[in-house]
């Protein structure tokens, strides 16, 4: 027998899939809101002038706290994932993490530096505690379900980028608007209320998530065996598979992750964002159907799990519907004010949504392939995301070779950033939530949370050459071109997605059966 008796979970199902998972959809997608929001913010605040409401950091200086904080925001899920597995269990780990990350979002709505590295301290150490966990509980819930996994973290990370994109989109307006604490403000508000709505639907989990110690207090007959470790050699194999897959995971985020940096400098001081007339007519039109098309979706979705869970977790659900009244409010607002005006200047952080806008769009399509007898192995999938990737960074590159070299503005048309995310949201769907999957599959349940945390680390590591390359902008451009430096991200992420294709055959072998 399994560990989870997981029949019960898919008994009452939203989508094919657990009501459960959707719980954790959710819970994720506010988290989600919170990090995206603040982080499409945080370069443009700290690069800002004075006048503007920012502190006028150089951008060498904003990229490089950047990149110190999203990587440890991956390297503190080791700490988070060992107090999971060891002593807290995964349920009390998310919300902990969860109230923390609030903390630091309301550090962060105060004007000093103080508060913005205690808020920067909490939203790491909070990060630490929920990322991994979060996850870990996916993991148990499909134990009995392996062929479901690549297809149920693709709805997760469709619950990811629905909170990314709600967060760039509405902490950016505000934010660029308003003023940039309002905008880490709003932020820490739906953190707030993702985890109420976590907390009072727990117990839909059965004792999936909780701690060694609670487990105990379960009468014995409803807790199932664990299930058969395979041999110590087959693991260790295994486990030499994860150690492949993220050493190229490094390269994927090293260069995806320039979103937050240099991609976001490159939208506010290089691309052409004032429109009039006609264009801005159709950049509203456009906004708001990219806006309003995915709320209604997720809002569908949200009202398939109030059907199935209301009479049991009203509460949760309470809350949850009030974030999403809330969300439709300032959504409404926001659109009403920008037709209103004559003229439209297309905020910085607002390219950010078209990632979470294509994945909204096509994670469901690449949830049906990797459920089908299309679904390519693990090492292909990532060798296709990289390159994707690369492709991507090589549309920003052509579209740069008009700039002269040493410019610090110029006025290049939105299409090639909009063409780079669609590339990059297409490699990141064929790479980041099938890493997850298969780590969940090639790891020992005893091991799982520990595992997902050295799995962040290496994006962690990734997120820090990102940042410490994209500070590199403005002496690459000024010796070289700004096309020479987005060359460097398109040729590194191809070379390494061809090399991890050609270990496919050494790869599988390794991985003994596991599909």
């Amino acid at each position: 027998m399994s560990n989870n008796n997981t029949d019960q979970f898919f008994k009452d199902n939203v989508l094919g899939h657990p009501a459960g998972l959707f719980v954790l959809f959710f819970t994720e997608m506010w988290e989600r809101f919170s990090y995206y929001g603040m982080r499409a913010l945080l370069v443009l605040f700290l690069t800002s002038a004075l006048l503007d409401g920012g502190w006028a950091w150089s951008r060498e200086e904003a990229l490089g706290l950047y990149g110190t904080y999203t990587m440890l925001v991956y390297f503190t899920p080791v700490i988070g994932g060992y107090l999971a597995d060891k002593f807290l269990g995964y349920r009390w780990a998310v919300a902990l993490g969860a109230l923390i990350m609030t903390a630091g979002h309301a550090a962060m709505t105060f004007d000093t530096p103080t508060s913005l590295y205690i808020g920067i301290a909490c939203l790491i150490a909070g990060n630490g505690l929920f990322k991994p966990n979060m996850t870990s509980i996916i993991s148990e819930m499909y134990d009995d379900r392996p062929e479901k996994k690549d297809g149920a973290y693709t709805i997760y990370y469709m619950g990811v980028n629905a909170g990314a994109f709600l967060g760039i989109l509405l902490c950016g307006y505000i934010g660029e608007t308003y003023g940039f604490h309002w905008g880490f403000g709003l932020a820490g508000i739906f953190m707030f209320l993702g985890m109420l709505q976590f907390w009072f639907a727990q117990n839909i989990f059965g004792n999936i998530g909780l701690s060694k110690k609670q487990q105990d207090r379960i009468p014995t007959e409803e807790i199932n065996e664990k299930a058969p470790t395979v041999s110590d050699a087959v693991q260790r194999d295994r486990y030499i598979v994860v150690g492949i897959l993220a050493f190229f995971t490094v390269f994927f985020w090293a260069a995806f992750e320039q979103a937050g940096g240099s991609m976001t400098i490159f939208a506010k001081d290089y691309t052409n964002r004032v429109l009039d007339g006609t264009a801005a007519t159709v950049f509203r039109i456009t906004n708001t159907l990219i806006t309003v098309v995915p709320l209604a979706i997720i809002t569908y979705v949200l009202f398939l799990l109030f059907r199935m869970t209301f009479k049991k977790y009203a509460v949760s659900n309470l809350f949850l519907g009030a974030s999403f009244v809330i969300i439709w409010g300032i959504v409404i607002w926001m659109l009403k004010n920008q037709f209103n005006d004559s003229s439209t200047e297309i905020p910085a952080s607002w390219f950010g949504i078209l990632n979470s806008f294509y994945i909204i769009a096509f994670a469901p399509l690449f949830s049906k392939i990797w459920e089908s007898k299309f679904n390519p192995p693990a090492s292909v999938k990532f060798g296709i995301g990289l390159i994707l990737l690369g492709l991507g960074f090589g549309f920003l590159a052509y579209g740069s070779t008009g700039i002269p070299s040493g410019a610090q503005t110029a006025s290049v048309s939105v299409i090639w950033l909009i063409l780079a995310y669609l590339l990059h949201t297409l490699g990141e769907l064929t790479l980041s939530p099938v890493g997850l999957s298969y780590l969940s599959k090639l790891v020992p349940a005893s091991k799982i949370g520990l595992m997902f945390g050295l799995w962040y680390v290496a994006i962690g590591m990734g997120n820090k050459v990102a940042g410490s390359m994209g500070g590199m902008i403005d002496k690459i451009t000024a010796e070289y071109s700004l096309t020479t430096f987005f060359l460097i991200f398109t040729l590194v992420p191809v070379g390494a997605g061809f090399i991890v294709i050609l270990l496919t055959r050494k790869i599988k072998s390794l991985m003994h059966g596991v599909h």
